[in-house]
């Protein structure tokens, strides 16, 4: 790495694994930087960390450890002005090991193999100066993925740090923003549907460059006289079974995230969910019927 990779990178992040309490980590103890590490770099002594794109490379990090159920959440600052063409990521999955090609291709909870890919989506898609900011969220299930809704944001992601979080248990996943949720996605298996429940899954976050489809399906393109792009990360908190932790705790009934408050959004949680749904989603793969002249299953079950 070279000198511009801060090696004492190191910031707080409550890993509060089930049956352990929370703890101060080290970054390059519980992360590894799975591209270009001389774009990211550490701010505010340790507690923040700041990504680069320009045009030479985007870049990206990784949890050592994957989860099996659990939830995990960070506060990000996405990038100002003109930043269409961008794409910041934030995913969990079946875990990518330092293959480029997977590193692109999957985006904040994720699984470890693509041959069943299981991974749920955070994508912040750049925009063009005054227009809104859209996050599109995305499932993987069992290899199967394009199920891809799209919100716009309801203020500036770019002005200060706000919280994304993903809850995934035996019950659904659910995608909230500033504890706003956006997307939920419930367990249909016994109905046939495909849920993420075999993997464990790896959190993750990229930078990069999506011009070709991120901004108005591909129409508006990276201004690169306005690099380098910045965002920026602080406040992770991981809480969830730590492959390698105790064998018995993805099944444990115990976990507070498996608890009744978990199983279903609250009333509050479904009014807000509706009013998020009602105002601001502007794309939705159950209602694309060029796309799904039949919807998909679970578009019937509740999603």
């Amino acid at each position: 790495m070279g000198h511009s990779t801060i090696l004492s990178l190191s910031f707080f992040l409550l890993a509060l694994v089930a049956f352990t309490g929370a703890r101060p980590v080290n970054f390059l103890q519980d992360f590894r930087i799975t591209w270009a590490g001389t774009h990211i770099k550490q701010l505010q002594g340790g507690s923040a960390i700041q990504l680069m794109l320009d045009p030479s490379s985007g870049c990206g990090f990784a949890s050592n450890k994957q989860y099996h159920y659990g939830r995990v959440s960070m506060k990000i600052k996405l990038i100002p002005g003109d930043s269409a063409g961008t794409v910041t990521a934030f995913y969990v999955r079946v875990s990518c090991l330092v293959s480029m090609a997977c590193v692109l291709h999957v985006r904040m909870m994720n699984s470890d193999t693509d041959a069943v890919r299981d991974e749920l989506d955070f994508e912040f898609l750049g925009n063009r100066s005054g227009q809104p900011y859209t996050v599109q969220t995305n499932i993987y299930a069992h290899g199967k993925g394009d199920r891809e809704q799209r919100v716009n944001l309801w203020f500036d992601p770019a002005a200060d740090y706000h919280t994304y979080t993903i809850l995934w248990n035996h019950y659904h996943v659910v995608f909230s923003v500033d504890d706003v949720p956006i997307r939920e996605y419930k367990n249909n298996e016994g109905r046939g549907i495909p849920y993420p429940t075999v993997q464990p899954m790896g959190v993750y976050s990229t930078l990069w460059e999506g011009d070709d489809w991120a901004t108005r399906g591909g129409l508006e393109k990276i201004d690169w006289s306005k690099a380098p792009f910045y965002a920026y990360y602080k406040d992770f908190d991981i809480e969830g079974c730590a492959v390698h932790g105790p064998a018995n705790c993805a099944s444990n009934p115990n976990n507070w995230w498996e608890g009744p408050a978990y199983r279903q959004l609250s009333p509050e949680q479904a009014r807000k969910y509706r009013w998020v749904r009602a105002n601001y989603m502007i794309y939705d793969y159950c209602t694309d019927k060029p796309r799904y002249p039949v919807p998909p299953p679970e578009c019937f079950a509740g999603i």
